[in-house]
């Protein structure tokens, strides 16, 4: 059983310029993604997807491999995520490497822990699921949600549960924005990852933040630096 682990890494980031490279707490915040993809010691190979040399050369110096570069069709804005894993499972194929399973890992996802990538490969072990993605709770009852009309008014998206108990209503989840473990053949172009038959991981909402806007960075940042704290006081109490 071979597995790859592929951190798709454009250069071309419009928000936040930049951004896979960004420095986030000391390090550029690719390396949290490399790094915890190799500690795991499940992926034969770490690789990083990239057309942008500078990103290529830190993917490097964190321990990835970069054997080559992403095409033009796939560094645009309108690529998507299948359209990168194919193209990257063709070059590998071309070369005659074979992978029985895949984790297509973000690089801007620092809250990735050598736990959740290993229970994903588990999953997947253990089901006959074709995929495992990790998924974090919604803090709040999304059938009492609200909206906001043309004319500025509210109203609720789900009025039969406008009487309705929080504690009666089914839990729902959403996409961590981390990694996605699949079964290589059962990627096929224009498949959606999300709508594969998968298995969930689910994460703590702690460790899940999005990172599209300079606000959205600096909630990850105080984030992280409260779980990198709880880490040590836990190491503290076994001590």
């Amino acid at each position: 059983m071979k597995c790859l682990a592929i951190i798709t890494a454009r250069g071309g980031s419009k928000r936040i310029p930049r951004k896979n490279i960004r420095n986030f707490l000391g390090k550029p915040i690719i390396a949290y993604s490399i790094e915890s993809a190799i500690k795991s010691n499940v992926f034969d190979e770490v690789m990083v997807s990239t057309d942008d040399d500078e990103i290529a050369e830190i993917a490097r110096k964190y321990g990835a491999k970069v054997p080559f570069k992403r095409s033009v069709e796939t560094s645009n804005d309108t690529a998507t995520t299948t359209d990168v894993i194919i193209e990257v499972l063709n070059e590998y194929k071309k070369r005659g490497i074979i992978f029985d399973y895949a984790c297509c890992i973000y690089p801007t996802a620092p809250f990735i822990t050598v736990e959740s990538l290993k229970s994903g490969l588990d999953k997947m072990l253990e089901t006959s699921t074709e995929a495992a993605i990790p998924v974090v709770k919604y803090s709040y009852p999304i059938q009492r949600a609200l909206e906001i009309d043309s004319e500025g008014k509210l109203s609720m998206l789900y009025p039969e549960h406008s009487r309705s108990r929080s504690q009666d209503l089914r839990s729902c989840f959403h996409d961590a924005g981390q990694f996605y473990w699949f079964k290589v053949s059962a990627i096929k172009p224009d498949m959606e990852l999300l709508k594969m038959k998968a298995s969930p991981i689910v994460i703590p909402e702690t460790q899940v933040q999005d990172i599209d806007t300079e606000e959205d960075w600096s909630i990850a940042e105080m984030k992280y630096k409260m779980t990198v704290k709880e880490q040590k006081n836990r190491n503290k109490d076994k001590i």
